[in-house]
């Protein structure tokens, strides 16, 4: 009896200072987890990158929502309780067979009806440390596997050194003539299967575990995307513009999307029932889904490859590949990247589920019902973490710069920040000269897009004089040419010259 009075003590019958030492805790544990977030956007603020700072803030929003989504549960224990359904639904889909409802206070109310409370008290602070689990497990996930990539990654800085060597400039020596199979390019992916759908994908499948990226093909699409982008011999740093952008999808990554958790609630929720065998076919969702993103990635090569020998089976240098975003699905690279941030939000999802249900109800509840549950559960949970950090994304990251138009990431941090001077210094003398022409102003918002292959010319001030690939102490090489850029038009427009063009031409 005592026992029971002691369970059911409220904080009336709590020590002062029992209450004081746990809201203690809990503020420094608190303040602690706030201020190394706080160190981490300094660091990253130090060193400029803007990308992991927008990455970061997701992280924030995302516990934020989550820690919402718990608060809701604390306030809404009891009305949850009190909602009372009819003793024969709520003997459906448990997950365990022997489940019986037990005649907690809450339910009282539903007792007296002859029915059973949609979720007892006890239910809601179970589902409490599922979604803290989640939130660490999404986080964890998320940063580990964008840690095993650039890992994979880090060797494409040797590559991109070697493009400034003789022995490279020698081998793409435009006055050299080839057949296009004789390139390493061409003996890689110009084979007997290379034109068949139905034998292309398997090997695409294949090839995807055994050098993913090897160092020809990043050198072809490098190649491929400077010729189709930038003058010819542009000392442009294609490595530097793959991991700007890398890094702007991991911000992307890092946040949670209506539909994924839709996903989430409808199939592994759901599905958790008793009867619907989840463990044989849930676990395989997300590797199944990984496998086909980087077969698809590998087809993806081997289908430009076939294009450039289409159109010439001379090859001047080396082999040009065109990109286009006709190569992937729906023309849409982007796509690519949420089925990465739905792969890796499920296998975090199914990873904590497992946990949680490990530390509340013991690694043999009806949660398990077999050894082969566990097994499979956690086997497909490491490999597709594995899978995905060190083979997909670095393909990913690769492949998806091969569309038709670049990405922001083309400019670096320095040379952002002297456009967007420049763009509010010019839109500043415009209003002077003609404050009439206000329309310009939507124009300004989308000046700075890179949607299309630039095309600049020295009449429209443009940067063809620039070289991107310039580390980012040239900063000031760069902003003296784009005053240098606004001087000459200063003076072109005080000697009465009319700007009819868009504010796009300007910039």
């Amino acid at each position: 009896m005592a026992g029971d009075n002691e369970a059911a003590s409220t904080l009336e019958a709590t020590p002062t200072w029992a209450v004081a030492t746990v809201v203690f805790v809990l503020i420094v544990v608190s303040t602690i987890i706030e201020y190394l977030l706080h160190l981490s956007h300094k660091y990253f603020h130090r060193l400029k990158r803007k990308a992991l700072i927008q990455a970061l803030d997701k992280i924030k929003s995302e516990l934020m929502l989550l820690g919402f989504i718990s608060l809701l549960l604390t306030v809404g224990q009891k009305p949850i309780a009190n909602i009372c359904i009819s003793k024969s639904l709520g003997d459906s889909f448990l997950p365990c067979k022997s489940s019986t409802h037990s005649d907690v206070e809450e339910e009282t109310k539903c007792s007296n009806q002859g029915k059973v409370s949609l979720m007892s008290r006890e239910g809601a602070n179970e589902l409490q440390y599922l979604i803290f689990v989640l939130a660490a497990f999404h986080v964890s996930s998320c940063v580990l596997t964008f840690a095993l990539g650039m890992a994979k990654m880090k060797r494409w800085e040797l590559w991109e050194a070697e493009t400034r060597t003789l022995e490279y400039q020698f081998t793409h020596d435009p006055r050299r003539f080839q057949l296009a199979h004789q390139t390493s390019f061409g003996k890689r992916h110009l084979r007997c299967w290379s034109d068949h759908g139905f034998l292309r994908w398997p090997v695409s499948f294949l090839r995807q575990f055994f050098n993913s990226v090897s160092r020809v093909d990043y050198f072809t699409l490098r190649h491929g995307f400077i010729t189709a982008h930038f003058a010819e011999g542009s000392r442009f740093d294609f490595q530097k513009y793959i991991r700007r952008n890398l890094e702007k999808d991991f911000g992307v990554v890092m946040g949670s999307s209506w539909w994924i958790w839709l996903f989430s609630v409808s199939v592994v929720i759901f599905f958790t029932a008793d009867g619907f065998y989840n463990y044989l076919w849930v676990p395989f969702i997300p590797l199944v889904m990984l496998l086909l993103v980087g077969t698809k990635l590998q087809e993806i090569i081997t289908k430009m490859c076939l294009d450039s020998h289409d159109k010439s089976h001379v090859v001047r240098g080396a082999l040009l590949v065109k990109p286009s975003d006709h190569f992937f699905w729906f023309n849409w690279p982007q796509l690519l990247l949420h089925l990465l941030h739905f792969i890796l939000f499920q296998n975090s999802f199914q990873l904590a589920f497992f946990t949680w249900t490990w530390y509340k109800f013991g690694l043999t509840s009806c949660f398990h019902h077999e050894t082969e549950d566990i097994v499979i559960r956690l086997a497909m949970g490491v490999m597709v973490q594995i899978l995905c950090g060190y083979v997909t994304l670095p393909l990913y990251a690769l492949v998806t710069q091969m569309g038709t138009s670049m990405r922001k990431g083309v400019f670096t941090a320095n040379v952002m920040i002297g456009l967007k001077k420049w763009r509010a210094r010019a839109r500043k003398n415009l209003a002077l000269r003609n404050p009439a022409r206000l329309s310009l102003d939507a124009s300004l918002e989308t000046s700075l897009s890179v949607n299309t292959s630039p095309s600049f010319s020295a009449h429209e001030a443009s940067f063809s004089t620039v070289e991107f690939g310039r580390p980012s102490d040239d900063a000031e090489y760069v902003a003296l040419e784009i005053l240098e850029a606004q001087k000459a038009q200063e003076k072109q427009a005080a000697e009465g010259q009319q700007n009819n063009g868009s504010l796009d031409q300007w910039i």
